[in-house]
């Protein structure tokens, strides 16, 4: 099975290097040599596709409340780096639109993992649009992954060309058959989950499988052994820089 995307993701766009869904973690996970990001997307009050993983705000910027609460542009204008260290003060969260800008610029791959908030179908649909708009033309598409099965059904149903995956904390012959049904290109499956049966197992029905969120490099070489295709990391830093390819 020809699997298109690296090996190595920085989970949250730069892991714990950086302040969590922002710009600052994607530019040093590039200068890291990391090709390939992993990070959360939600839909603001007008709908519009921003990067953070929290449905509540205080927790990684200086905003308050539901972050769908609040309008993009009322969201892109609140600090997302103090949190993590005051050298990264006055870091923006970024909208969708804005990350592929810089991740096509940077010749990156990305998994988008969608977290809805209320009708997950819906978001799906608003949120395939608009990536399917601001990757046109784009040689790799991302990645599209969720817990939510409503949330991919909503995406095959408006972008059908974006490949899918759903994530699992635990792996059942149920949650298989599910994303067989869905569609799925992937399985993206909690490190500890894992064997290598399973992953054999995986592959000869077709699926791609992620380990996350793996961040000790002799994990990170056992899960490679047993064949897993992509690592979601929060220590970058940590990949082997033949993973970039």
């Amino acid at each position: 099975m020809h699997w298109p995307y690296p090996v190595g993701f920085a989970h949250r766009l730069g892991g714990a290097l950086a302040p969590e869904n922002t710009l600052a973690g994607l530019l040093l996970a590039h200068r890291l040599g990391v090709t390939a990001v992993e990070c959360d997307v939600q839909l603001s009050a007008d709908r519009v596709a921003v990067i953070a993983h929290d449905a509540e705000l205080e927790r990684t910027t200086s905003g308050n409340g539901a972050l769908a609460a609040h309008t993009a542009a009322e969201l892109l204008q609140l600090d997302a780096g103090r949190h993590h260290h005051p050298a990264f003060a006055g870091e923006a969260l970024p909208s969708l639109q804005k990350l592929a800008a810089t991740l096509r610029r940077l010749g990156m791959a990305v998994n988008l993992e969608l977290k809805p908030d209320g009708d997950a179908r819906r978001m799906g649909q608003l949120c395939a649009a608009q990536i399917r708009q601001h990757w046109q033309g784009a040689a790799l598409l991302p990645l599209v992954s969720s817990f939510s099965a409503e949330a991919l059904l909503g995406v095959h149903e408006a972008a059908p060309e974006l490949p899918l995956a759903l994530l699992v904390e635990e792996l059942t012959p149920a949650q298989v058959a599910q994303a067989q049904a869905l569609g799925c290109r992937a399985l993206h499956v909690c490190h500890r989950a894992l064997s290598a049966e399973w992953v054999a197992q995986l592959h000869g029905l077709g699926l791609a499988v992620m380990a996350w969120t793996v961040n000790q490099p002799q994990e990170m070489q056992r899960l490679r052994q047993w064949g897993v295709d992509m690592l979601c990391s929060d220590r970058p830093d940590r990949f082997d820089p033949a993973w970039a390819a």
